[in-house]
């Protein structure tokens, strides 16, 4: 009997937008599909992407990201302009698309990508959040949790290693 070797999991994770959990509070979180083209799979699968002032539109009855910048790399297409700044159409289902059109329009919610990561290893997807953004007490609030948090771990761990 021959075993199969088993490949180790790379991190599916292309690109993370760390500010947009800062400046937002998401309430619902959402997968999204990219339409790319040839170059840009090529750019993101040597991880030249920048999710960092990147948002989500609403026109026409279709969602696009905006700000989204994938640097094109000299070898992958000679022929083509390649448009680093080009908006990127999201594939979501008219269900999806009605929903966040709603809550958009009546409740004054953002749409931000949260992540972009590869799914089946040859899919690229987004997650995208629709959140509010935070006052300045709330980022405060959060920072000064976040500190405890680190700071209980350390006296935790010296307790431990006295005890």
């Amino acid at each position: 009997m021959v075993k199969k070797k088993s490949k180790k999991e790379a991190s599916a994770t292309i690109a993370r937008n760390k500010r947009a959990t800062f400046e937002y509070r998401f309430e619902e979180k959402m997968e999204a599909g990219l339409q790319l083209m040839g170059w840009e799979v090529k750019s993101i699968r040597m991880g030249k992407v920048n999710l960092s002032d990147c948002y989500v539109f609403l026109k026409g009855g279709e969602a696009f990201m905006h700000g989204c910048t994938i640097i094109p790399l000299n070898t992958a297409s000679t022929h083509v302009v390649c448009d680093p700044l080009r908006l990127k159409k999201l594939l979501l289902s008219r269900k999806e698309l009605d929903k966040l059109a709603g809550l958009v329009e009546r409740q004054g919610y953002s749409i931000i990508p949260i992540s972009m990561y590869w799914r089946k290893g040859a899919w690229v997807k987004v997650e995208i959040g629709l959140g509010k953004g935070k006052k300045d007490h709330d980022k405060r609030e959060d920072t000064k949790s976040r500190e405890w948090e680190v700071e209980k771990a350390r006296v935790m761990k010296k307790e431990k290693t006295r005890g």
